[in-house]
């Protein structure tokens, strides 16, 4: 008899310690930190890619938008415990927490910021890309707007799996290009934080085909002559200086490719030295930089460059 009123009495203990655990769940993760405090001006969060739960718990609690950061972990961590306490108030939420950029104030719960970081509804970067980058150049500027790093957007460009649904993937595979570079269409560009590298190349590639049904001559191209043409282009982009010199200079072209010669492009030269050996953009190119033996040396080698 003693024995089974001591169980009972354990297990009123234990209920009243999950009841407390539970108030005290409830009030850290349904009660807004404002009524707690006077907290309730916006604050910009952003969590890039590869946050822990964890890190972005403590964000938040630095940030005093939340009061229990041990809570919100676990609340984030273990959703089904949500979905199971209140399966009402949690239909159809996905707790996942994603990167970007967010703007939360001290007005709202935990539970509802962690709707709000689940939902990937964040605030856009604008990104512009100028005419005329190399991918490296492109890489850089997408790094320094923290929107991924710039080593894995290169590799997502040298990447043929990425591009499999795109006519590129034919020159990827025939050996003629080893990335994409010249098909990242220049635009302006609203980006996430911590967005995955071959996402951005994807939506650039995307772009570029898009851009070019616009453009008279260019779209009923087989994706060969497209290439070609695209590669004569992009040397006569960083050839002139004002709009009118384009023509001519892109005719001088034509004419020596119509001779089999060499282009003798120094634009070709400048990209060996900053793209291929890594030397700093030079003031001016040296009779020893047109002697250079590399495939791209169109002072050396007649015909198109690689």
């Amino acid at each position: 008899m003693k024995k089974g009123l001591k169980v009972l009495f354990l297990i009123i203990i234990l209920f009243f310690v999950l009841l407390f655990f539970a108030f005290f769940f409830l009030r850290s993760l349904y009660l807004p930190v404002s009524s707690l405090s006077d907290e309730s001006d916006s604050v910009r969060i952003e969590i890039p890619y590869g946050t822990s739960v964890y890190s972005v718990s403590q964000m938040l609690k630095e940030k005093r938008l939340i009061k229990n950061a041990k809570m919100f972990y676990y609340a984030a961590r273990y959703p089904q415990i949500l979905k199971v306490l209140f399966p009402k108030e949690n239909a159809g939420v996905n707790f996942s927490l994603k990167s970007g950029i967010y703007h939360l104030n001290g007005n709202l719960s935990a539970a509802e910021i962690l709707e709000i970081l689940s939902s990937g509804q964040t605030e856009y970067i604008k990104v512009s890309v100028p005419e005329g980058l190399t991918i490296s150049k492109i890489a850089a500027i997408l790094e320094e707007d923290r929107i991924c790093e710039k080593s894995d957007f290169i590799s997502a460009c040298r990447n043929p799996e990425f591009f499999s649904s795109y006519p590129i993937y034919e020159l990827f595979e025939k050996g003629k290009i080893e990335n994409c570079e010249g098909f990242l269409f220049p635009d302006t560009y609203f980006l996430n934080v911590g967005m995955s590298a071959p996402a951005v190349a994807v939506m650039m590639v995307d772009n570029f085909f898009s851009k070019i049904t616009e453009v008279d001559n260019l779209s009923d191209k087989n994706i060969e002559d497209l290439f070609e043409t695209l590669t004569l282009a992009s040397i006569v982009e960083r050839e002139y200086r004002v709009d009118e010199e384009a023509p001519v200079i892109a005719s001088v072209f034509k004419n020596r490719l119509s001779r089999n010669i060499g282009l003798y492009s120094c634009a070709t030269i400048e990209y060996i030295i900053t793209e291929i050996q890594g030397r700093p953009h030079p003031d001016v190119i040296l009779i020893a930089d047109t002697k250079i033996d590399n495939p791209y040396n169109t002072y050396k080698w007649a015909g198109l460059p690689p």
